[in-house]
């Protein structure tokens, strides 16, 4: 009648024995564990003592306690400005990255363009053009230019005033009946006839019209003299 009390009671005592075993188990791993640990850490402690003994053997002549601690110090009092830093190189890093994808669309399109202006003939006219530049500056010296300076604003009034809608009338005009004169000169031209020629209309008007140019002329350089 004992037997099954009993028994029950070695059976709880076995299950309490396999939950101490299975914790002393756990802690003999825990120490294991710790002590490979400790190894480890000393191992790398030991090389990190090394390697800084080997470094400070180079630099020790111009580094003191005094400097590392300074060091120490300033780096504790800028805290927050080291904080700042790294959240401003966060902050670029992060520009860096959506920004990629925009400057890389802005290269093709410069590609692109490029390409354009090259199939159109820019690059080659530019360097035809520095070509009529090269031979400018080897045919003028430096006293031509300096006169080119002196008379660049004669120049340019006389060019505007050649683009005047009236002189560029008559200068067409007058080119217009060179193009369509086609009167052939005879070989054998006297004396009486040019004077018959002198008194048509046309050469009295033509002869008149050239004297009052030249009056106009020498007056306008009487003036300016």
């Amino acid at each position: 009648m004992n037997e099954t009390p009993m028994q029950a009671q070695i059976d709880a005592i076995n299950r309490k024995l396999d939950r101490i075993l299975e914790e002393v188990d756990l802690q003999q791993r825990h120490r294991r564990e710790m002590e490979d640990l400790k190894e480890d850490l000393m191992r790398v402690g030991r090389d990190m003592y090394q390697t800084a003994l080997v470094e400070l053997e180079d630099v020790h002549d111009s580094l003191s306690t005094g400097d590392i601690a300074y060091l120490g110090r300033k780096v504790l009092r800028n805290v927050n400005t080291i904080t700042a830093t790294f959240e401003q190189l966060e902050s670029l890093r992060d520009f860096l990255r959506d920004a990629a994808p925009l400057a890389r669309e802005s290269v093709i399109t410069l590609m692109d363009r490029l390409d354009e202006f090259d199939r159109k003939g820019y690059f080659a006219f530019m360097k035809e053009l520095g070509t009529v530049f090269d031979r400018v500056v080897t045919s003028f010296s430096v006293e031509d230019v300096k006169a080119l300076g002196d008379n660049i604003v004669t120049m340019l009034t006389t060019v505007k005033n050649l683009t005047q809608p009236e002189i560029l009338h008559t200068i067409n005009n007058a080119m217009a009946v060179y193009q369509n004169l086609g009167v052939a000169v005879p070989e054998d031209v006297s004396l009486m006839s040019l004077l018959r020629e002198f008194n048509s209309p046309e050469a009295k008007k033509g002869m008149a019209y050239a004297l009052r140019v030249l009056k106009a002329v020498a007056a306008s350089a009487a003036a300016t003299t």
